[in-house]
């Protein structure tokens, strides 16, 4: 038993280990979309580099597996805001996601109601789209597909 205490105690304190958050810090939230799932990572760079405050995924309901690939990935941000919304709410955020289109949400939301929807739904919040590369979006990409 004193084994397994002693791995565990190990394992919950190397890294990765989630930081506590500071508001003070702008926050950085990473987002990705599978055909099973949602993930999302919450960021903030507290002088070490970008640190996990906080990670999460969703199972995406028969109906959103239908959803076309750009619908699925503005559903994992507009999950994600709401879902950390009182980390973000009234401060300026960056969203990061590896689906490049989600940067011109607000050109493409006049040919599609459920984006235009969701763009409405995310007005409140002070964000910023950005793209990055699939090998940097690594966390959010594995949560979005490991759900159970």
């Amino acid at each position: 038993m004193q084994e397994a205490f002693d791995a565990l105690k190990g394992r919950i304190s190397s890294e990765p280990v989630c930081v506590l958050p500071n508001f003070s810090i702008p926050f950085v939230l990473r987002t990705d979309a599978s055909d099973e799932g949602l993930g999302a990572v919450l960021l903030q760079d507290q002088g070490e580099g970008l640190q996990i405050v906080s990670c999460a995924s969703k199972k995406l309901l028969p109906a959103e597996r239908n959803y076309s690939t750009i619908e699925r990935e503005c559903l994992a941000i507009v999950w994600a805001v709401k879902k950390y919304s009182p980390y973000l709410y009234g401060q300026s955020f960056t969203v990061q996601s590896d689906h490049q289109p989600l940067e011109h949400l607000d050109g493409l939301k006049a040919t599609n109601k459920r984006l235009m929807r969701w763009a409405l739904a995310l007005q409140p919040y002070d964000i910023l789209v950005e793209s990055i590369p699939g090998k940097e979006n690594v966390g959010a990409d594995y949560l979005s597909r490991i759900v159970v």
